[in-house]
């Protein structure tokens, strides 16, 4: 028998800002380090393991994107804001002041690359701070991501695309949210419904 999958979880948009916005991080290397890795991965939607093995050389401060290296060696490039794009400028000066001089861009307090358990901590470190969802994974955030984009409006191919998804099925999984709203819409303005 089928059982219905699971709607992923994903974070509010007003319990995003406040994490973003209003958090106090530490004005040094760890507090920036934090504050990128968490601004790239709701702000690209990249997985885990692309946050980790991201270079600096990756890092394109004239287009404003990022490339990763994704599943099954796939590349692509993907846009950041001009606000992320100082902040990683901001990071960068000081893990060099630091004296780290690493390929990779994000690393621990050592100066060696992040980890996966690293990141996993760090994220529900700073999830539990503005929320209650029961999950909080670097994941989370990816989902995160794609349903706030395509509840602005995001087409689902742009959105698959920017996840780096082979198919439009793996993508239709975070329009949950989206149908939600226009049955709600729906419901509220139809003179039937």
């Amino acid at each position: 028998m089928k059982v219905a999958k699971a709607l992923p979880e994903f974070v509010q948009k007003k319990e995003m800002n406040s994490l973003l916005d209003q958090v106090d991080f530490s004005p040094n290397f760890s507090g920036f380090r934090d504050k990128v890795a968490l601004e790239l991965l709701y702000g690209t939607g990249m997985r885990l393991s692309e946050l980790i093995h991201l270079k600096e050389l990756d890092v394109d401060r004239f287009k404003l994107s990022v490339k990763v290296l994704g599943k099954r060696n796939k590349e692509r490039v993907i846009p950041i804001s001009p606000s992320n794009m100082g902040l990683i400028d901001t990071y960068i000066q000081y893990k060099e002041q630091a004296g780290f001089s690493s390929q990779y861009l994000l690393l621990t307090d050592t100066g060696k690359q992040c980890y996966p358990m690293m990141m996993n901590r760090l994220v529900k470190k700073y999830l539990s701070l503005i929320s209650k969802v029961y999950k909080k994974s670097p994941h989370v955030l990816r989902h995160t991501f794609a349903t706030h984009i395509l509840d602005n409006g995001a087409d689902l191919n742009a959105v698959k695309d920017l996840l780096g998804h082979t198919s439009l099925a793996a993508t239709q999984v975070y329009t949950h949210n989206s149908m939600e709203k226009l049955k709600s819409a729906f419901d509220q303005a139809h003179p039937k419904a």
